[in-house]
């Protein structure tokens, strides 16, 4: 008993499964960038849906349909890839002599000073964006309608005391839609840490990617083989965690709605 202990001990703390646990970062850190960046772009696209400009409108309307319809996957492996190629090119228009261009071979960068080596640091950035981008196309049809459930009579008030259209939207608006929106964003909160599994789409040794590497059979030419397929059994510990990330979630934003909805409440019963 002694003994099968302190072989599971050794097994589940050497350092391929220490670096996997430190992968769950990756995750966390994702989920919530690309969180509050969903936020951003929902409250400027929503802002966009309510201008009085019809250019602007179109650009907000434009924004959350067109994003929406976008596959997940596809926007995660497009952005990243479009981002980078931008990046080189344009440095590669300012350093890249026609000497250097004619010197490589590769058929991409133009030259080899152009290329952009990204890291996981930078791959986690453009995942976050991009989850983001994606998300935040649902968090501005549900801010947008957020904004226009917010009672009409408070915004003609507003208006009366002398407030522009600008500090309506900010001062009044914004400040008192949280509470309708707040069910809505717990959704596309969900949605977003479903997104994070594929993160090892973009090359980020995240917590699926290892769950798939520490699963397969393991075979050592001077041992044999020391494990079959237990990929299920990794799988499973990222079905609880998921389910965990999802209570603790659930939990958060019932809490910010109680506190969110005071003062409707409050007002109600008066």
């Amino acid at each position: 008993m002694t003994d099968d202990i302190a072989y599971w001990f050794s097994y589940l703390t050497n350092g391929k499964h220490l670096t996997w646990y430190a992968s769950f970062q990756f995750t966390v850190l994702a989920a919530l960038m690309g969180g509050a960046l969903a936020v951003f772009f929902g409250l400027l696209g929503a802002t966009l849906k309510n201008s009085r400009f019809l250019p602007l409108r179109l650009i907000g309307t434009f924004y959350s349909s067109i994003v929406r319809g976008v596959p997940d996957v596809l926007f995660f492996l497009f952005f990243p890839l479009a981002f980078e190629q931008g990046v080189e090119w344009l440095v590669a228009s300012q350093i890249c002599t026609p000497e250097a261009i004619a010197a490589q071979t590769a058929a991409w960068p133009p030259c080899k000073e152009a290329n952009w080596f990204l890291g996981t640091t930078e791959y986690l950035i453009l995942a976050s964006v991009s989850l983001g981008l994606v998300y935040g196309a649902f968090a501005t049809n549900v801010i947008h309608g957020a904004l226009r459930s917010v009672p009409a009579g408070q915004l003609e008030a507003a208006r009366a005391f002398g407030m522009s259209p600008g500090q309506v939207l900010w001062r009044i608006q914004i400040r008192q839609m949280w509470v309708y929106a707040l069910p809505g964003l717990s959704n596309v909160w969900m949605l977003i840490v479903k997104a994070t599994s594929l993160l090892s789409l973009l090359q980020i040794a995240d917590i699926v990617l290892w769950a798939d590497r520490l699963g397969a059979p393991n075979f050592l030419p001077a041992v044999g083989l020391v494990h079959e397929d237990w990929r299920w059994r990794y799988y499973l510990v990222l079905f609880v965690f998921y389910i965990l990330v999802t209570w603790l979630s659930e939990r958060a934003f019932e809490a910010i709605m109680r506190r969110a909805g005071k003062g409707i409440l409050s007002e109600a019963r008066v």
